[in-house]
């Protein structure tokens, strides 16, 4: 028992190097990872190395896990004053353009596969939500204009929970004993408890580590994991939607000044990798591929509808009324990437060993293959084509908090990054709230005390010392300046 242990411990770890060293690949081919970690799958299961592996319950629920702390690392790492203006349209396009998009999607399972209506309807809401890995993975690496980056974020982090409601709902047979109304008022309760969930699981978290000073900085990462699974985990039991409970509580604690915030945030981003690696990977041994070879015309037709039809209709729809520009819509079309939310949609079925749930899995699984491989290559030709791109746009200062308990103060670590209006600023023209002040400047190799003639540039790390009481409003300075520069108050950019 201790050599199959350990044995399965030395494959982990192999595949484990191997997903790291392979992002480097995804990068700069522009793939998203989850098709070589698929493919990683493929190549040690049956038909590769030989490890038999079939157990989709299992899958389900690690994957829904997985699904959650993905989720999570989404809302930690979106920007509130970013995210806010894209509620509206992204909500719409998670509810009302998900039902155009399940509608037109199994209308075409219907016509041209010749499937019943439960299968279409799974076919259709599994296919239906864009995945939260693959966006957040591809287009944080676009410098998007305006909101549409944060349109697709905060569509992909909310359109999960509908998803899976309506998928749950088609295999239990919910939806045929309640009826529509039944069906809607269900889905309706559980999205309402999981806003109030997710919003209150934050506000707490939010509270005890703006408060408690623990001993050991590598707590506070581990204690904001805790509170979001602690959402997902409440809202599961209350029969809600977990997704948008533990999204919302992300959204919540990563715009919360909380200690060591930054390095918090760094630990669940290496969480969410590891994460989509196992899930990817799992997935990719359930696959059979004996079987998928018959599912590629299936796939082909669906994804084909689904990215030409369903897709831009759902967007249309969605986003008309916000007076989004066509030019913009297109990308939103064009940017609907699947990834691991349909394929473990389509593990729900094939567990509850539903009619056709090996077809409705074999069919997902090539459908988010082949159309991944074909949208993410193509986003950055897709956006400069569009002209949705901005190079020039400000980022946000990098911002790192630690108390120093003994002395009523904090310490600020601040990077300044590309773009930044910070960049070739005097210390002097920061403006600083009285109680802080700069006192250690790094670039590259050197490190100085700066005076108020030191000028500031792009990949400096400022160390600044605020007094008990001014850290929140020196971060909102340093936000403001980096963002609008001298002018930032003449502007109105208050750091927010």
């Amino acid at each position: 028992m201790g050599e199959t242990l350990t044995l399965a411990l030395l494959i982990g770890s192999v595949i484990l190097l191997l997903a790291v060293v392979a992002v480097r690949a995804a990068v700069r081919t522009g793939l998203p990872s989850l098709l070589i970690y698929l493919g990683i799958g493929l190549v040690i299961g049956e038909a590769g190395l030989g490890i038999k592996f079939s157990d989709a319950e299992l899958t389900q629920s690690l994957g829904l896990i997985a699904l959650a702390i993905i989720l999570a690392e989404g809302g930690l790492t979106a920007r509130w004053d970013v995210v806010r203006p894209a509620l509206g349209v992204s909500a719409v396009l998670a509810t009302i353009g998900v039902a155009v998009s399940v509608a037109v999607t199994a209308g075409i399972a219907l016509l041209v596969l010749d499937t019943d209506w439960r299968t279409a309807v799974l076919l259709g809401a599994a296919v239906s939500g864009t995945d939260a890995a693959a966006v957040f993975s591809v287009l944080r690496r676009l410098p998007l204009r305006g909101r549409i980056a944060a349109i697709l974020e905060a569509e992909s982090g909310f359109n999960d929970a509908p998803v899976v409601l309506l998928v749950t709902l088609v295999v239990s047979n919910a939806w045929a004993q309640s009826g529509v109304l039944g069906a809607l008022g269900t889905i309706a309760y559980e999205l309402a408890v999981g806003v109030t969930v997710g919003l209150v699981a934050g506000w707490l978290g939010q509270q005890v580590l703006s408060r408690v000073s623990l001993p050991v900085a590598g707590l506070y990462p581990l204690a904001m994991v805790g509170f979001a699974m602690l959402s997902y985990t409440g809202a599961t039991l209350l029969h809600a939607s977990g997704f948008l409970a533990v999204y919302l509580t992300g959204l919540w604690l990563g715009n919360s000044h909380l200690p060591h915030r930054h390095a918090s945030i760094g630990f669940v981003e290496a969480l969410a990798w590891l994460a989509q690696i196992g899930m990817f990977v799992l997935l990719g041994l359930l696959a059979s591929p004996t079987r998928l070879p018959a599912a590629v015309i299936p796939a082909l037709i669906i994804g084909t509808g689904l990215l030409l039809l369903a897709r831009p209709l759902s967007v249309l729809v969605a986003a008309s009324p916000f007076r989004i520009p066509l030019r913009d819509q297109a990308f939103l079309s064009w940017a609907g990437l699947r990834g691991a939310v349909p394929i473990v949609m389509a593990t729900i079925p094939l567990a509850a060993h539903s009619v056709n749930g090996e077809l409705v899995f074999d069919v997902v699984f090539v459908l988010v293959f082949v159309f991944t491989l074909i949208q993410g290559p193509t986003l950055p030709w897709v956006a400069r084509r569009l002209r949705v791109v901005d190079q020039s746009e400000a980022r946000d200062v990098d911002v790192e908090v630690a108390p120093l308990d003994m002395m009523s103060a904090d310490l600020l670590s601040v990077t300044v990054p590309e773009h930044s209006r910070l960049h070739g600023m005097y210390v002097l023209d920061l403006r600083l709230p009285e109680g802080a002040v700069v006192s250690l400047v790094t670039r590259g190799d050197e490190s100085v005390v700066p005076s108020k003639h030191t000028r500031l540039a792009v990949g400096d790390t400022l160390l600044v010392v605020t007094a008990d009481g001014v850290r929140d409003e020196t971060e909102r300075r340093l936000r403001a300046v980096g963002r609008a520069g001298h002018l930032a108050r003449w502007f109105g950019e208050t750091g927010r």
